[in-house]
């Protein structure tokens, strides 16, 4: 009894306008070198996770704006920090995942979460009160050395730590600092 069923207008292709790409890498250490270079450069980028079919054991990629794709992959060949893909941010499916992500417990403590590194803060003193997560050597060492201190009295963890963790902690470290003040 379909005869009275009201007939579905075809959708059209909707046309996006794609302007963010991915380099997509084979290892975290070379995220973090493109991420200071193209910083230093002045380039708009992010790092951000790549979407599961772009995993290649590196949970890290830099989101870049598409109209300079040319220039870094230039720039980035003449220093041999060579991507294994560049990919257009096209669909939905390949948006990349939220590399850091906040989290209010009551109006008291903030938790800062970058991969698999957290950081927990009294919003009010600004004292790092927890610090959790990854499964790098130095996270026990990286929490020693900041917890009971003041936010912009402990160090920073890229500075004391050199593992992706610390990577990792300091990113959401930054983000704290951007949400908080130091």
């Amino acid at each position: 009894m379909n005869w009275f069923k009201k007939k579905e207008k075809p959708q059209e292709p909707q046309h996006e306008n794609v302007t963010r790409g991915l380099l997509i890498f084979a290892h975290p250490t070379t995220v973090i070198a493109v991420e200071e270079l193209l910083r230093d450069e002045g380039y708009k980028i992010r790092v951000v996770s790549p979407p599961p079919a772009y995993r290649t054991g590196c949970d890290l990629s830099v989101e870049f704006p598409l109209e300079a794709e040319a220039a870094i992959t230039e720039l980035l060949n003449a220093v041999k920090l060579h991507p294994i893909d560049v990919v257009p941010i096209t669909t939905e499916g390949m948006e990349p995942l939220h590399f850091v992500r906040k989290k209010w417990y009551g109006s008291k403590y903030l938790m800062v979460r970058a991969a698999n590194m957290k950081i927990t803060v009294d919003a009010e003193t600004k004292i790092i009160v927890n610090i959790s997560g990854g499964g790098c050597p130095d996270v026990p060492y990286l929490a020693t050395t900041m917890i009971g201190k003041r936010l912009d009295e402990a160090p920073a963890p890229d500075e004391v730590g050199f593992s992706l963790c610390a990577y990792s902690l300091n990113t959401a470290r930054e983000e704290m600092i951007r949400e908080l003040g130091a």
